[in-house]
């Protein structure tokens, strides 16, 4: 249950971490949008725990979910003129091999049934080229405010991003703490304690708009 609980941080977005309000991105007016593709993407939180019934075993704890949405200006003239936009994530569908675990985040930890979204909202892209090659790989630093449980806090999301023709594909994470957001790690005496570190990771691919 307490990995379920890091997970809802994390949704993080990541984190990274993730999708759009609705709206376009501001951007450019030569800037093309592309939306990302929940089923074509994927949110994943990872956070450790050690097992006391189970001879003090480590163990890591993943949850993952796709309910996602976002949205990116690319301005392939002027790379410098693109924009991330903000993120959002529906933490209340996060998913791991334990349901139990999966409803103790929804009701208690994360209390994501009364929070269900967590938001990043980026304030800053740092790294965007001068120019940009289809095909090329970008590394950037996204910094902005990520938003749990009406708690918000700056992160800082590490971006790979490769657009292809029309399809942009893309990873983003980051780590998180728990207590950063209003809530102490989960941790059942005599059964399992968790860290206090969750970490972030959304994978994604986003498309143009249908017209």
């Amino acid at each position: 249950m307490s990995v379920s609980g890091q997970t809802t941080i994390a949704t993080a977005v990541l984190a990274v971490l993730f999708a759009v309000l609705p709206g376009p991105v501001t951007a450019s007016p030569a800037a093309q949008r592309f939306v990302i593709v929940p089923a074509e993407s994927l949110v994943t939180y990872r956070v450790h725990e050690t097992l006391f019934r189970d001879g003090n075993r480590l163990n890591v704890a993943v949850g993952t979910t796709n309910a996602i949405k976002g949205e990116i200006a690319v301005d392939r003239a002027a790379p410098r003129s693109s924009r991330i936009g903000t993120i959002t994530v529906d933490i209340s569908t996060f998913r791991s091999d334990s349901a139990r675990r999966d409803q103790a985040i929804r009701e208690r930890w994360l209390e994501s049934s009364r929070f269900p979204v967590a938001e990043f909202r980026p304030t800053a892209v740092q790294g965007l080229p001068a120019a940009y090659r289809d095909g090329e790989e970008l590394r950037l630093k996204a910094v902005g405010d990520l938003t749990i449980r009406a708690v918000t806090r700056q992160v800082t999301f590490d971006f790979t991003l490769v657009l292809q023709g029309s399809t942009l594909r893309g990873t983003a994470q980051t780590t998180v703490r728990m207590t950063d957001f209003g809530f102490d790690p989960p941790s059942i005496l005599g059964i399992l304690r968790t860290e206090n570190e969750i970490h972030l990771e959304f994978r994604f691919t986003a498309r143009p708009p249908a017209p």
